[in-house]
């Protein structure tokens, strides 16, 4: 049976020594993984410990990836999973598109009377 893990229990799986990332909300130990990895250990170290649905999806892994990856299963998350990396960025000042979107707005307003008056 498939063992429920908090956030905080993964999160404590952070070591090249005993690694553990979220994929999906599924948990997978990776620390005998790592010397196999065919993109390096790096790429999985980063994510120690967090969710790495995102990473894992940009690369485009192959179905033989995503039998690997369920062998190394080890469980679910409960109440899904916020990413550590992804809510210190957003306590480090967060998107910035709203403050482009702001910029974009007053540089239209500035034509439209500009263009208006000639």
């Amino acid at each position: 049976m498939s063992k429920v893990f908090t956030a905080e229990e993964v999160a404590a799986h952070n070591t090249r020594s005993d690694l553990y990332i979220v994929i999906d909300g599924k948990v997978y130990d990776c620390t005998e993984y790592l010397d196999e990895h065919p993109g390096g250990e790096e790429v999985i170290i980063d994510c120690a410990g967090d969710d790495a649905t995102e990473a894992f999806e940009d690369i485009g892994h192959s179905e033989d990836a995503r039998e690997i990856l369920e062998g190394l299963l080890v469980g679910t998350v409960e109440g899904g999973f916020k990413s550590t990396k992804q809510a210190a960025a957003t306590s480090e000042g967060g998107s910035s598109l709203p403050l482009v979107a702001a910029a974009g707005i007053a540089i239209a307003v500035c034509a439209f009377f500009f263009l208006r008056q000639n």
